[in-house]
Parts: C-alpha cells; sequence; structure tokens
C-alpha cells in the first residue's frame, strides 16, 4: 500500500529516502524549485495555492515517475513540459539525456534558463507542437498535463519502441481513460497509485504502440 506524501518535511524525506540525492542534485533541486517560484509572478506555470505545497504537489509528484522507471537509461522525452514538470525533475535525479517538448516561447524561455543556471547539458528543449518533433527513439515518454489519453498516446505512439516505458499520470480519470482506449492499447498499462493524492493514478506501460490510421477512431 502506497504512503501517501502529506507535508513538505515528507516530501523531502522520501526523495532522501528513494534516490540518496547528492548535494548537487539536492542543489539543483532547490534551485529550480525557487525559480519555478519566482517565474510564476511572470507567467501562470503552477497554481499559486499549491506553491506553499510545492515539494508534495510538484517535486515529489513528478520524482515519483523517476522511481518508476529506475532502471530506465536512455532518451527521456517530456511532452508539454510547460514548467518543467516532471521532465526537469527526472533530468536532475536521472542525469539521462532528456528532450523537454513544449510548444509555448514563454515556457522555452524559461525551461532554457533553468538548463542554463543548473548547467544541464544533457537537456534539450524543443520549441514545438508535437507533430513538428523530429521522430526518435524514446526509452521513457512521461506527460503530466499534455492532452487527454487517446490523443496523447496517437500522437507519441511514433517514438515508441518495444522497450519504451510509458509513464503518464492521468489524475482521478485514469482507469476511465484507460478504459476509453483500443483494446491493443489498453494491453501496454497498468494502473499504479500517486505518492502525492490518494485519488490520482499514474498509467505505467512498457512497449510499442501504433499509432492509429488518419481518419480513424
Amino acid at each position: 500500500m502506497v504512503k501517501l506524501l502529506r507535508t513538505e518535511a515528507e516530501a523531502l524525506a522520501w526523495i532522501e529516502r528513494t534516490f540518496a540525492p547528492t548535494p548537487t542534485h539536492w542543489e539543483r533541486l532547490e534551485r529550480f524549485a525557487a525559480m519555478l517560484v519566482a517565474e510564476n509572478g511572470r507567467q501562470n506555470l503552477i497554481a499559486a495555492s499549491t506553491i506553499p505545497h510545492l515539494w508534495v504537489r510538484h517535486i515529489a509528484d513528478s520524482a515519483q515517475l523517476v522511481a518508476f522507471d529506475r532502471v530506465g537509461q536512455g532518451l527521456w522525452m517530456d511532452l508539454g513540459s510547460g514548467p518543467g514538470l516532471p521532465g526537469l525533475v527526472a533530468a536532475i535525479l536521472s542525469g539521462r539525456p532528456t528532450l523537454l517538448v513544449e510548444s509555448r516561447k514563454r515556457r522555452c524561455e524559461f525551461l532554457r534558463e533553468v538548463v542554463a543556471e543548473l548547467g544541464l547539458g544533457h537537456v534539450e528543449v524543443a520549441e514545438a507542437p508535437l507533430e513538428r518533433v523530429e521522430t526518435r527513439a524514446a526509452a521513457t515518454i512521461s506527460a503530466r498535463a499534455f492532452a487527454p489519453l487517446d490523443r496523447l498516446i496517437d500522437l507519441s505512439a511514433r517514438f515508441s519502441t518495444e522497450s519504451t516505458h510509458w509513464l503518464l499520470p492521468k489524475g482521478r480519470n485514469a482507469v476511465k481513460e484507460l478504459a476509453s482506449l483500443p483494446p491493443a492499447w489498453q494491453k501496454v498499462f497498468h494502473v499504479e497509485q500517486s505518492h502525492t493524492d490518494a485519488e490520482s493514478r499514474i498509467l505505467v506501460g512498457r512497449g510499442r504502440i501504433v499509432a492509429r490510421q488518419r481518419g480513424k477512431r
């Protein structure tokens, strides 16, 4: 049974226990958190009401995806990365090559600022709709708030391989959204409980998905 993280202290202790971060990891996470709060005053990246619970609602919430992919290697693609959640947290903790896909210019400017400030040379920002991103093999595909599940999978299928790991937080509607998928897609996934919200679920999967033929549902 998953023990929920309810306080900032619990979130910090869970990150320490789960990942044993080095001082550099902690410094980068803390700097990213500070930059996120500061930038939120200039553009709406996260709900202001969540700032007092930043480490639970955003940092640990993102880090738990890395915990589901601890043996992963290769390219991590984060779709609709927004303020870098979960992509930047994953990049900091895992050190894996990471591609942050985001179409909004101001958010991409923030992502590049964080990458430069934190010295994350293994992170690339793709400022484009996913449809215009060059196809490449992704070892892991994540998306925290990108699109409805069927559209998300259909758009990202071309990046998947037989060993691709899918990590898709889908909140309270995860089971319902999963049930609406074609049977062949459903078989790729199972449902995991979120560490940060009793009602939220994460769709975790492994494998290649074939996109729908255009014009078919």
